[in-house]
């Protein structure tokens, strides 16, 4: 029998801890955790990526996805530092990450090429928690501290371990002595609710409200049935963050869309005509579309109490789980739903989904990149999950795929980092082989890591209960990244293009190309029929203009304090569509 060592310890603690897979790149200084990894029979399974970003970028997403806890693997120097996108990423999303880290330094010190200040490094991206197993003894409880803050901070953090502490022979009884410690893992985390006192405020202001809106963040997972309880029980109208677009059924006729340049006339319109405004785990950052100040009361329920009124001012703050505070709330909040202002919320949905519809309609050069968006909404499968990336595809994800209940939606929403989608994408078929995925990408993501990436998927498909993992890629050959014409002029904004579609190929997938219109539909079944993975290339027209929204009331703001406000806020809700009682501006 083989002696056992430190990184023997590492996997003994990964599996503690039910880590099904660990995602990075092998190099020297990990490569006795990674041999250990392939003995322990794939409990868990290591998942070589083509790059430490990617292979962070997994982590992060299996994190998003699951909601356990993503581990990644890396070595000091520049494979360390590939590794802080996806970080990041976990970090600004509120995500559960731990990063384990080789190091190899031999010599003096300042002797080695790759020698990098790891807790340094990592120290702003890890909250701090970077720590160093110095012997093999430590390795335990270090691993179960570095699992712990990253559940209970719902961040990253990071572990070092020398290659000698991972080399070295460890007995089966490890002593007990100070510094040496160990814990049962996966302790539960706390219920939070808020005191009886701040949830009497906030039904008070509530039933009190007139127009109603509510805002609804990823951190509502999980608490849609109460939402929609509230929503109705007081007329409100919805609108959701990026992050917060999978938590309840788009179809709904009083559910505005995303809210911010990305989003929505209708969301736009929401907020500039509500007087009460209900924040449910958001933290979304375009301001630009709140109310103004000063114009709507405001309830922001988070589990993360930095995070209330961080973003628009807040009249009763309330710390908690959204569902256990919203169930709290709906023994408070008296039945006063305001009809007149729900027919006025839904109005402007109709007007704003005869818009979207239209906008898909009109024609491109070859093809429209919103038409291809609203072709896969009446084909998407029940149970998929969806992975989005950044740019221009991000518009046309949040106001042309309209999300049915039970389809899982995840995007780099706060870092904003490209080349998110296709490690999401792998992350989300391991977690779930028996899942469809489809990840939306544009041209210039793909370059960026996403052909390299297809390898890794090409490598794992044969392993898939349902082979289907779609990868749309939005080819309008756009250097910027943006599309709708906002890159400049010459031959510097143009993207090189590549058969995306023929490169699926060469790696045995499905590939298909369309760049007629009439065809869109045609490509989205073929690709969804497929048995293995697909890339759909289309080939799209970059000059379609993005139209983010205009703020309802923008060129209003600031002056409530001014005798003519209420006129003037009058005047442009009707300009708008949001329609109001002229006393109810008084």
């Amino acid at each position: 029998m083989a002696e056992r060592t430190g990184a023997d310890l590492v996997v003994e603690r990964l599996r503690a801890w039910r880590v099904p897979r660990v995602f990075g790149c092998p190099g020297e200084a990990i490569a006795p955790v990674v041999a250990a990894l392939d003995r322990s029979g794939g409990d868990p399974e290591f998942v070589p990526a083509r790059h430490e970003e990617t292979a962070a970028f997994m982590a992060s997403g299996h994190a998003k996805f699951t909601g356990e806890i993503g581990v990644c693997l890396a070595t000091q120097g520049p494979s360390a530092v590939h590794l802080l996108n996806g970080l990041y990423d976990a970090k600004l999303d509120s995500k559960p990450m731990v990063a384990i880290v080789g190091e190899d330094i031999t010599g003096p010190l300042g002797g080695a090429h790759e020698e990098i200040g790891l807790s340094r490094l990592f120290g702003d991206v890890c909250n701090q928690f970077v720590r160093y197993g110095r012997a093999s003894e430590q390795v335990p409880g270090v691993l179960d501290q570095a699992f712990r803050t990253a559940a209970a901070t719902r961040s990253p953090t990071c572990v070092v371990l020398p290659r000698e502490v991972q080399t070295a022979v460890v007995p089966d009884l490890l002593p007990q002595a100070a510094g040496v410690t160990s814990a049962t893992p996966g302790e539960p985390l706390a219920r939070v609710l808020p005191h009886d006192a701040d949830l009497a405020a906030a039904a008070s202001l509530l039933g009190a409200g007139g127009r109603l809106a509510i805002l609804v963040g990823q951190g509502a997972h999980g608490a849609a049935d109460e939402i929609l309880t509230l929503a109705d029980r007081l007329g409100a109208g919805v609108a959701t963050s990026l992050l917060g677009k999978p938590v309840l059924d788009e179809r709904l006729p009083f559910h505005t869309g995303v809210l911010g340049e990305v989003g929505s006339t209708a969301a736009a319109q929401l907020m500039g005509g509500c007087d009460t405004l209900l924040m449910v785990g958001t933290n979304d950052p375009w301001t630009d579309y709140y109310p103004m100040p000063g114009q709507a009361r405001t309830i922001q329920i988070d589990i993360d109490g930095r995070r209330i009124g961080s973003r628009y001012p807040v009249d009763v703050p309330l710390v908690g789980d959204a569902g256990e505070t919203l169930r709290a709330l709906l023994d408070r909040v008296p039945d006063r739903s305001r009809r007149d202002w729900r027919r006025t919320v839904e109005s402007s949905v109709d007007r704003w989904r005869e818009e979207a519809a239209a906008r898909a309609g009109e024609p491109g050069e070859p093809v429209n990149p919103q038409l291809v968006l609203h072709q896969l909404s009446a084909r998407m499968p029940r149970s998929a999950a969806v992975t989005v990336d950044v740019g221009s595809v991000l518009y046309w994800y949040a106001r042309h795929l309209e999300l049915p209940p039970g389809v899982a939606a995840q995007l780099c929403g706060t870092l904003g980092s490209t080349g998110c989608a296709l490690p999401y994408a792998v992350a989300a078929k391991l977690a779930r082989p028996d899942r469809p995925v489809i990840a939306l990408a544009g041209d210039g993501a793909m370059q960026l890591n996403g052909l390299a990436e297809l390898i890794t998927v090409a490598h794992h498909w044969r392993e898939w209960t349902d082979p289907r993992l779609v990868v749309l890629v939005l080819n309008n050959r756009d250097h910027s990244g943006t599309g709708g014409g906002r890159s400049p002029a010459g031959a510097s904004a143009r993207q090189p293009d590549v058969p995306y579609a023929g490169w699926a190929r060469l790696l045995g997938l499905h590939g298909v190309r369309v760049d007629r219109p009439e065809l869109v539909g045609a490509a989205w079944d073929e690709a969804l029929a497929a048995d293995r993975p697909s890339v759909l290339e289309a080939v799209v027209d970059p000059t379609v203009p993005l139209r983010p929204p205009e703020p309802a009331l923008a060129d209003l703001r600031g002056l409530f304090a001014d005798g003519t406000a209420a006129r003037l806020v009058r005047e442009r809700m009707l300009d708008t569509g949001v329609v109001v009682e002229a006393d109810d501006l008084v």
